[in-house]
């Protein structure tokens, strides 16, 4: 357990539980008057202790492998962020800053179930609106489940740029162990800036897929070629540790090992499992796993490995992503020579083999039969036509999501609108019924690309997947203890049967977590029990402010949406130069823009294309229709319609006047 604090990173207040059990080795299964057999979606502690924590959003230049200087958007200056750690039972406060200078942004908690704090979640367009650059807003939920997760900006791309940091919420373990050795990371990583990648794989060539990633990071490091550092784990013989992993990639699904040690599975996601043996483990995009170990090997160095899955995503060095785990007396002058376990290159993952500890029978509530009802989601990527250009989207349920980040979904519901109320584009599925209800989801694709599906206020309970088509049937497992996580793989061209309990009213964000595809449009947001969501779930003055700060900013500065409702381009300036000046891209690089003043009085910015040479790559953009933006792609011969809009017929009228004003552009 935490130990209360007083210090600026994280304090406690002094009220504690009454323990019954120490948890301890020998007796890591319990906690205080609770343990794993609590159903802590009904139960657990409060202890009465907060956790606070500041974040502040912010530019930097790094280059974590060694390889290549980029910029990034980070947490307190590093990758990964700090650590938001707490008990089991505690409450936790997080005051974000932004001082991004043109970006909007947003944290989400990763896997928090936000019971009846769904304005807490952190998205944009969806439970809040963005946090507006110089703005500050302070989260506040329960960690009413224990194990490990992360928090990252769910504000477009941006947590590709290394905004994001783990979560540890201790509780008890399925497996005994003697030091916790805390969290790590393991991403793939971009040497390009991934609003630079999204705009490539928008290629119909692509069909929606970024080109691969250069390298990786172990807990924020790499030793590339020679350059940078690994990271290195000290252990000491004869322990046993715990240890937390997180995917916090944006593309890849990773397999994670420690050279001639057994690790054993003990939780995934916030579920703790029955002990489950592996040598490689599959983890993709969003998941997490709390593994044991043994460090029962002869001293020495052995590597610790993130392996990029070839076979349905790219990588470029899949076998760079690279730690050291150093046992204590061991030479630190040499890097390992231990050899990897053999393993089948595959995006499969092993939540099918996986018993939560605690059981909670799929379609009852409290030993009886609840309702269950059924829908259809199919997932498929499409080629859409605006004007002369042609991209990839990505639909779900029939619907490529776009969100308002001004009047956020949650906000028309808490002012007693309903799903009338909500643009098609938000892509809705309502969630009728009371707690006793459920859904059961049948995900379908046809596509040959995997995708890790991701569900907001919820653990998904894991009926069914395979490849093909669906024909089974999910009535027998009505009653029996199935898998449960937030994060479950839809495997390439096949099915995903997930269900949900109605236990938490609000606006529920579901959504592919390879950040390209979500970006895409591949994303789709639950509003359950919409009747019930008014007044209950922290709508409060200081919500509406972060609201109030982001209009004031949306008017002076008009950032344009160029994906599912996130900023890629900036709209005309309310002002304009004479001269070319910087003005830093939201997503890309500072030096990146530069605005004219033009014979047509219109004020405009030209994106020099992510770090690439002006001549090159350049998006005039105009305003069109009030409030609707344009962007016009100069890169290609003669201006055409970059991307979306809502009044498209006004954008393909502007395109001849883009071509008059194209010449000015230098």
């Amino acid at each position: 357990m935490l130990t209360a604090s007083t210090n600026s990173t994280s304090s406690a207040a002094s009220v504690t539980a009454t323990a019954t059990c120490t948890n301890a080795v020998g007796s890591r299964n319990c906690w205080g008057d609770y343990d794993l057999s609590t159903n802590y979606y009904a139960d657990g502690p409060t202890t009465g202790v907060t956790r606070t924590y500041s974040l502040n959003i912010a530019r930097a230049t790094i280059s974590p492998d060694g390889a290549v200087e980029r910029p990034a958007m980070l947490v307190n200056g590093q990758i990964p962020g700090p650590t938001i750690e707490a008990d089991w039972g505690d409450m936790v406060q997080v005051t974000v800053t932004n001082s991004l200078q043109t970006n909007g942004t947003a944290i989400h908690f990763h896997g928090i179930r936000q019971n009846l704090t769904n304005s807490q979640d952190g998205v944009p367009g969806v439970t809040q609106c963005p946090l507006a650059p110089g703005d500050t807003q302070t989260y506040l939920w329960k960690a009413d489940q224990y194990g490990t997760s992360w928090y990252h900006s769910h504000f477009s791309l941006q947590y590709g740029n290394g905004m994001f940091g783990p979560i540890i919420v201790n509780g008890p373990t399925s497996s005994d162990y003697d030091e916790d050795l805390g969290a790590m990371t393991i991403q793939e990583w971009y040497w390009d800036d991934v609003f630079t990648l999204y705009a490539r794989g928008l290629d119909p060539n692509a069909f929606g897929a970024p080109p691969s990633a250069n390298s990786g990071l172990i807990n924020g490091m790499n030793n590339f070629n020679g350059s940078g550092e690994y990271y290195v784990q000290s252990v000491t013989k004869g322990t046993r540790y715990k240890l937390h992993i997180i995917n916090t990639g944006v593309f890849n699904f990773l397999k994670f090992s420690i050279d001639n040690h057994q690790l054993t599975v003990v939780s995934a996601d916030f579920v703790a499992v029955q002990p489950y043996n592996v040598t490689t483990l599959g983890i993709a995009l969003g998941q997490r796993y709390e593994v044991i170990f043994d460090a029962d090997q002869d001293i020495g160095n052995y590597w610790i490995r993130a392996v990029p899955q070839t076979t349905c995503e790219g990588h470029n060095n899949p076998a760079s992503i690279k730690a050291i785990l150093r046992y204590d007396g061991a030479d630190a002058s040499s890097d390992p020579s231990s050899s990897a376990y053999t393993y089948t290159d595959e995006c499969s993952d092993i939540t099918w083999s996986l018993e939560p500890v605690l059981e909670v029978p799929f379609g009852t509530i409290n030993g009886s039969s609840g309702t269950l009802v059924s829908d259809n989601l199919p997932a498929t990527a499409v080629l859409t036509t605006v004007g002369d250009i042609t991209e990839v989207s990505w639909f779900l349920n029939g619907t490529s999501m776009e969100v308002d980040w001004n009047n956020p979904s949650l906000g028309v519901i808490e002012a007693g609108g309903t799903v009338s109320n909500l643009s098609a584009g938000l892509n809705t599925v309502t969630l009728s019924g009371d707690s006793t209800s459920w859904y059961v989801f049948y995900i379908t694709t046809n596509i040959p690309a995997d995708h890790p599906i991701h569900v907001h206020g919820h653990d998904w309970f894991a009926l069914a997947s395979g490849t093909g088509t669906f024909d089974g049937d999910i009535s027998d497992l009505v009653g029996t203890a199935v898998p449960r996580r937030d994060v479950v793989m839809l495997p390439q061209s096949g099915y995903l049967v997930v269900a949900l309990p109605l236990d938490n009213p609000g606006v529920w964000l579901m959504h592919c977590h390879i950040a390209y595809h979500v970006s895409e449009g591949l994303s789709l947001q639950f509003l359950e029990r919409s009747s019930e969501i008014a007044g209950n779930v922290g709508v409060d003055d200081a919500w509406h402010q972060t609201c109030t700060n982001w209009d004031a900013y949306d008017l002076e500065e008009a950032p344009v949406r160029d994906d599912s409702g996130q900023a890629l381009a900036l709209a005309p300036a309310a002002h304009s130069s004479a001269s070319p000046s910087t003005h830093p891209a939201s997503g890309s690089d500072d030096a990146s823009l530069r605005w004219w003043d033009l014979a047509t009085s219109k004020a405009v910015r030209a994106i020099t294309g992510f770090a690439a040479p002006p001549p090159l790559r350049a998006a005039l953009v105009l305003a069109a229709s009030g409030r609707d933006k344009f962007v016009f792609d100069l890169r290609s011969p003669g201006p055409v319609i970059r991307r979306r809009g809502d009044a498209l017929a006004a954008a393909a009228a502007a395109v001849a006047s883009a071509a008059a004003v194209a010449p000015a552009v230098k």
